[in-house]
């Protein structure tokens, strides 16, 4: 006769905080085998289920990978896609690499940081809209270029990144997979003439 062994089932231990976006973090950990070289792939799960890194959950996913602190933390500071702050509900990141720069991308930035009274790398006072600058994303036969929300827009103006951001704030963006092409209002004309193309 066979002895049927039962499984002892183990625990979950969980996050002593109880979030339990933790889960999410631990699940990529042991998917990644605690492996220490799978620290951006962690810190992209973590800033997906958390929205930033904040300093608890780096000093968390340090101890995870038995990394030092300070190695975590200045791979989190080296890339631009990870934030260390809450970002708006909705994002635009303006690329300032050097051919967007030439073609107007300074331009861009300085509209938004007027029309929404901030400046790059701040979100608006009521967490709807966040601004950053980017060194180089990479598509410069596009520029000047953002990303808004994750959608690539390219040969931007400012008055058109203006209007895209405002529809985006509107909900109206997006709503054919593309993105709409927004009208220019005539106050915004004075950015499109110094526009260099």
């Amino acid at each position: 006769m066979l002895a049927t062994k039962e499984k002892k089932s183990t625990p979950a231990i969980e996050h002593p905080s109880g979030d339990a976006r933790f889960k999410l973090v631990d699940r990529a950990l042991k998917r990644l085998h605690f492996q220490q070289d799978a620290l951006i792939e962690v810190l992209h799960v973590a800033q997906e289920s958390f929205g930033y890194l904040d300093e608890g959950l780096l000093i968390y996913v340090a101890r995870q990978l038995k990394l030092p602190p300070s190695w975590v933390f200045g791979v989190a500071t080296f890339y631009h896609f990870f934030s260390l702050e809450p970002k708006g509900e909705h994002q635009c990141i303006v690329c300032m690499g050097t051919a967007c720069y030439v073609k107007g991308a300074g331009d861009i930035v300085a509209c938004l940081e007027k029309e929404y009274n901030l400046k790059a790398g701040e979100t608006t006072a009521d967490g709807k809209f966040s601004l950053t600058e980017a060194r180089c994303l990479g598509s410069c036969g596009l520029a000047p270029i953002l990303i808004l929300d994750n959608q690539t827009l390219g040969k931007e103006t400012p008055a058109s990144a203006a209007a895209r951001v405002r529809e985006a704030l509107q909900g109206q963006a997006g709503k054919n997979g593309r993105g709409a092409r927004p009208k220019v209002a005539a106050d915004e004309e004075e950015f499109a003439e110094g526009e260099t193309l």
